[in-house]
């Protein structure tokens, strides 16, 4: 499994299977929502059918722009219930509530 961040909150889940299926066959993806208002966060994580290609994701595919953004592919511990949600108390992403230097479209969203 691998965790993919630093996403713009408009990106589609297609777009994440477009780039991220070129590092192999893709068994599931899991958007990340704001708990709240339901909307994108910024985060998914995918499952990859075999742990060679989820490694060519983290190689490969790290740092690489999607939807004008630059992503971090990193391995994640897997998936559980309720992690698709933001971490923030207000149901966002925790740094979303301790930073100021926020991308406009993100901005847009959380509030």
């Amino acid at each position: 499994m691998v965790y993919v961040g630093n996403m713009s909150f408009y990106t589609t889940e297609e777009q994440v299977y477009e780039l991220l299926s070129r590092a192999g066959e893709i068994k599931k993806i899991t958007m990340g929502a704001d708990k709240n208002t339901k909307t994108p966060c910024g985060f998914c994580f995918l499952l990859y059918y075999s742990r060679e290609d989820a490694e060519d994701s983290v190689k490969y595919i790290c740092g690489k722009i999607l939807d004008d953004r630059p992503i971090r592919v990193d391995f994640d511990w897997g998936f559980q219930e309720g992690r698709q949600w933001g971490r923030g108390k207000r149901g966002g992403q925790v740094w979303g509530e301790y930073h100021t230097d926020y991308d406009p479209d993100i901005l847009l969203m959380s509030h």
